[in-house]
């Protein structure tokens, strides 16, 4: 009898090891699963949208750190050599990424995992006029689900109803006096601008002498005043060869210390690199610039800057399950969407 339960006991320990080692292997090597906090990403992804995203995409990580799978615990001050393995695809502009949240302290794969829409690639231009993006000059591609903040105007004496804005997809932010904030994708604003009650719809924009940057503990954004109109820059990639200026500092100073590890000292438009100086350096790694999709209610790369390629983890895939947090409810129509 002791025999027989010790071969029980044995058969199923040995399957849970090795459910527990193939478990490992796909969540390391294929695929992950993530939940949506924030509605940084509305209405491309809700709070609440659980998400099944793929790591063969752009090529997995091998190991970073020492860690007890599943949790987030890991042996600090150990960095384990590690490589990319060879993905089926780049990525592309435009693409939905989930990645490490570089601004983060400690080792990458520890640090915060975002997601957000990868607008520009290395190499691109952008710059931001009136709240929209342009790429290379030329505006950037539109979807459908983007959110912005919009200003809306009620005709004389009429009150906007709180309930119908939020049938139609709108979130009343702040109203006063017949005006109100309206954040809501630009289908809604369309639609509302026909209501018998709306005079003027329109977006919100900062003015320009709004400045919104200097709050935040950033150093990109230290040299733009707010995230509704920004200079035209160009992102990072391996190779680049720049040119050091006061005036640029704040677009490389994470690149160059924070990520490519570099002792830089400045005075002026006097540099310093490991000891040498020089106003020149060439950069090591490509970067991407990624934005949420609700324009006006996201914390990206406008403000902390570029991702660099090591702390991309995978791309989204498919929503697996879905949970409207107001109402308790399973978002039944949500189920086994592709995300694009």
């Amino acid at each position: 009898m002791d025999a027989k339960a010790k071969h029980w006991a044995r058969e199923w320990l040995d399957a849970f090891l090795w459910a527990a080692i193939a478990a490992i292997i796909l969540r390391t090597f294929f695929f992950g699963a993530y939940r949506i906090p924030t509605p940084s990403m509305e209405k491309t992804l809700l709070t609440g949208d659980f998400l099944i995203v793929t790591k063969l995409a752009y090529g997995p990580r091998t190991p970073m750190t020492l860690s007890i799978p599943f949790t987030d615990i890991y042996l600090p001050g150990v960095n384990l050599p590690w490589t990319r393995i060879p993905g089926y695809s780049e990525i592309d502009r435009n693409d939905i990424v989930v990645f490490n949240y570089p601004v983060d302290i400690g080792p990458v794969s520890t640090k915060t995992n975002y997601i957000k829409r990868a607008v520009g690639v290395p190499g691109d231009r952008l710059k931001i006029e009136e709240k929209l993006l342009y790429v290379n000059g030329e505006p950037a591609e539109s979807y459908d689900t983007l959110m912005y903040n919009y200003r809306v105007q009620t005709r004389e004496r009429i009150r906007l109803s709180p309930a119908k804005v939020r049938e139609a997809g709108g979130d009343i932010l702040q109203s006063n006096n017949g005006t109100s904030i309206i954040n809501m994708t630009p289908d809604v604003a369309d639609e509302m601008s026909n209501w018998s009650e709306i005079q003027n719809v329109e977006f919100f924009i900062l003015p320009d002498d709004y400045d919104e940057f200097s709050r935040r503990p950033f150093s990109f954004s230290d040299g733009f005043v707010n995230h509704d109109n920004m200079e035209e820059f160009t992102i990072p990639y391996e190779g680049q060869e720049i040119e050091l200026t006061s005036e640029n500092w704040h677009l490389y100073k994470d690149v160059m210390e924070r990520y490519e590890r570099n002792d830089i000292q400045k005075n002026g438009d006097q540099f310093v690199i490991n000891g040498e100086e020089t106003n020149r350096y060439t950069i090591k790694k490509d970067y991407y610039f990624m934005m949420g999709d609700n324009r006006d209610d996201s914390e990206d790369s406008r403000y902390w800057g570029f991702v660099p390629e090591d702390h991309v983890i995978g791309k989204a895939g498919m929503i697996y399950f879905s949970w409207d947090g107001e109402r308790w409810l399973p978002r039944f129509s949500r189920l086994f969407n592709l995300i694009h």
